[in-house]
């Protein structure tokens, strides 16, 4: 699997996001997450959006971060909000998802965010596993979803 910074309108992104978007859209019976988004907040150095390919260079994964300070949704100053982490089903268990995080995690450590946080859901439990096992505690709900009942908020020291 290669991994490559790419923006976040890349064809192969939206493609991605497009099937991201269908996965939400079942699993919690809506319209998907409609978190409003720009390309723009995924340019360095305020965030970075990453895609894997696979060996015949299908993409397979996306993530992505953005800069988030403190604002009326909740967030703090410092902080790197974790965006459309994803793996096709034919790619899940092989590590991508870990392995995009770390890349995400140390792209925004060295741009000089405190803290990761993201937003997911109760009926994402591979998530919630993920980010469980790689450091993230709960912590107090932000963003578009902070209501929701099945929202949980996570978050991860970065110094």
């Amino acid at each position: 699997m290669n991994i490559h910074p790419r923006p976040f309108d890349h064809p192969d992104a939206v493609v991605l996001n497009a099937q991201v978007q269908l996965e939400y859209a079942e699993r919690y019976g809506d319209e998907g997450d409609v978190t409003p988004l720009d390309p723009s907040m995924f340019r360095p150095p305020n965030g970075l959006y990453l895609l894997a390919y696979d060996a015949l260079d299908r993409p397979v994964a996306t993530g992505g971060w953005r800069t988030q300070d403190r604002n009326d949704l909740g967030y703090s100053d410092g902080d790197a909000e974790l965006k459309r982490m994803f793996v096709i089903p034919e790619g899940r268990g092989n590590g991508l998802a870990r392995r995009i995080l770390a890349a995400l995690e140390d792209d925004a450590r060295a741009a000089g965010r405190t803290r990761m946080v993201l937003e997911t859901g109760t009926r994402q439990p591979e998530a919630i596993a993920l980010y469980a096992s790689s450091g993230y505690s709960p912590c107090e709900k932000f963003g578009h979803y902070r209501t929701y009942e099945s929202s949980r908020c996570y978050a991860k020291p970065l110094r």
